[in-house]
């Protein structure tokens, strides 16, 4: 399998997470005019696990380091299978309220908010399991990032007032705040499931980035059965939507959906690739450098604060400078 042996091709596997856990949601964004993101959410599951295959058969299987894919699957105990599938569950539940937030508050807050507190928490919990890295460097990188966020948020109440979806826009945020403490906590299981110490010689029975990425779709598309289900009856907003309705979708209106979980899954996978080489915390904080790119899609492209006054500007300016450093600072912190 392909292997990472250097800490700055590490870093570069991380600056691709994150422009990929960044931009996914601009598939849910193009869905949205004429789809329901419940719908949209079958086919992004659906993407992640058929592009996890495809990882598993081309840069899971190639090189003489470490198990090929299938070898590594055929020999994993239950153990590590059962971390990476809760890992994949617990992902679940939060990406469907993240799914959720984004309908409802736009892609340039329910990211930010979401993802950031995400990555606040889940640096910690990473940093607990696997201390790897400088930890004041690493703090002082997250620290920046959650004034980041502060700014995020202020800017979004700004351009919330006075604006009849306010309400809705106000659930989105509460929604991305529980999305985003759920977030937190499931790379940490997954990567109890994978020998992050050894990947050329990985421990018999663990899973190597390939595998994992596999059996976490895997536990992603059968927790969605109960997860998705349960919105598609009680949505958190408009009318309740039946199965029959997926399949009167287009074909283009399928594959942008499964677009979108592919792009996140290249992105999950390179993140476990980089664990390896950058350690989990590390690996974890820069690819949750994911909302400096949404925001960027939702100011620039999606035009989300379009007619926003000057305050509003300079806290989204200071917003993306803060990411900036910090994101800058925890890759020191790997040094």
């Amino acid at each position: 399998m392909f292997i990472i042996n250097s800490y700055a091709l590490a870093v570069v596997f991380c600056f691709i997470t994150m422009l990929c856990w960044g931009s996914w949601g601009n598939t849910q964004k193009f869905a949205g005019k004429t789809w329901r993101y419940e719908l949209f959410y079958w086919d992004y599951v659906i993407g992640m696990v058929l592009f996890s295959l495809l990882l598993g058969f081309t840069m899971g299987s190639i090189g003489t380091e470490g198990r090929s894919f299938v070898a590594d699957l055929s020999q994993a105990n239950y153990q590590s299978v059962l971390w990476v599938i809760l890992g994949g569950v617990i992902f679940n539940a939060s990406n469907i309220l993240l799914s959720a937030s984004t309908s409802l508050a736009g892609l340039a807050v329910a990211f930010p908010l979401g993802c950031g507190l995400a990555l606040v928490l889940g640096v910690i919990n990473n940093y607990l399991e696997q201390a790897k890295g400088n930890p004041w460097l690493l703090g002082l990188g997250v620290l920046l990032i959650v004034i980041a966020i502060i700014c995020n948020g202020m800017a979004a109440g700004r351009i919330a007032k006075g604006n009849e979806q306010n309400s809705g826009r106000k659930k989105g945020i509460i929604i991305a705040i529980i999305a985003g403490i759920l977030m937190s906590t499931f790379y940490r299981f997954v990567v109890k499931g994978m020998d992050l110490d050894n990947f050329e010689q990985p421990a018999a029975g663990m899973l190597t980035p390939y595998s994992a990425i596999f059996i976490f779709s895997i536990g992603v598309l059968l927790s969605n059965f109960i997860f998705n289900t349960l919105l598609m009856k009680r949505p958190v907003v408009g009318t309740p939507v039946s199965y029959s309705e997926y399949f009167k979708g287009s074909f283009s209106t399928h594959f942008i959906g499964m677009l979108g979980g592919m792009i996140w899954c290249l992105g999950t996978a390179f993140s476990y690739i980089a664990a390896g080489k950058a350690g989990a915390a590390i690996s974890y904080a820069l690819g949750q450098g994911a909302p400096m790119i949404a925001a960027f899609w939702g100011v620039f492209v999606w035009k989300e604060f379009k007619g926003a006054d000057s305050k509003t500007n300079w806290l989204l300016a200071l917003m993306f400078c803060l990411f900036i450093a910090g994101l800058a600072t925890i890759v020191i912190a790997g040094n």
